[in-house]
């Protein structure tokens, strides 16, 4: 039977009894191996380059480079390592900025071992974990950005002027499709999706991909929020 690999953990903080700390709960697993510990955002990138860690486990502020910046620029240059969040912070604005500049999980510090690990695992797993109060964080800024003030559906791309066009990306981004795979579907460029895209996040007011799928989701329960401006009837499910 061939054993199963280990999952490479590299983490950075500046408080040395958090990473005693992360050190010894990951060396109490045989399922994970520390490549490496940095003392800073600066070190973090450093150690990201030399050991190709599987999972990056990263707070926001740290001295010389922050988290934030940590996470876009590793993202950039070593885009299949998996950036985790631990963080003290919840509010709106860090999740938000980590998210968009590519974190894979967002997870808080008054986690238990439980969490962490299952957090580490799904994240490298190629899927996204969140904290549950941080995900609520994500679902109350969506509903604040996406909601007109004084109703309780979402904006309708009606009032947002959405084309047809940008109307099928809100549908293929909810399915889980990337860029090029809508590109393919639709056949047009990557160029052009990407255009489509920032068009959307401009009118809607919303700041991420992921606020983008979300609201699609939102859509299909209400599936008349595109009655008017889509006179076809564009589908909002898979067909």
């Amino acid at each position: 039977m061939k054993p199963t690999k280990k999952i490479k953990i590299l983490f950075a903080d500046d408080h040395s009894v958090v990473r005693d700390g992360l050190r010894a709960l990951f060396s109490s697993s045989p399922k994970f191996a520390i490549v490496g510990e940095a003392a800073d955002g600066e070190q973090a990138i450093h150690l990201a380059a030399k050991c190709h860690p599987d999972i990056l486990l990263l707070d926001i502020t740290m001295p010389k480079v922050t988290g934030i910046e940590a996470t876009r620029l590793i993202k950039k240059s070593h885009p299949d390592t998996k950036v985790l969040i631990l963080t003290v912070h919840e509010e709106a604005e860090y999740i938000r900025e980590i998210i968009m500049a590519g974190a894979n999980g967002y997870v808080l510090k008054t986690a238990d071992s439980k969490e962490i690990f299952a957090a580490v695992q799904a994240v490298a797993a190629g899927e996204q974990f969140f904290s549950p109060r941080v995900s609520k964080v994500i679902v109350d800024e969506f509903l604040k950005n996406a909601r007109p003030e004084k109703a309780n559906l979402p904006p309708r791309p009606s009032d947002n002027q959405l084309t047809k066009r940008e109307q099928e990306l809100v549908v293929l981004i909810g399915d889980g499709l990337s860029n090029k795979e809508i590109a393919q579907r639709l056949h047009i460029s990557t160029y052009t999706v990407k255009s489509h895209v920032h068009n959307i996040l401009e009118k809607l007011a919303l700041h991420t991909r992921l606020q983008i799928s979300n609201y699609a989701h939102t859509l299909r329960a209400q599936p008349q929020a595109f009655s008017k401006s889509n006179p076809d009837n564009l589908p909002l499910a898979d067909d």
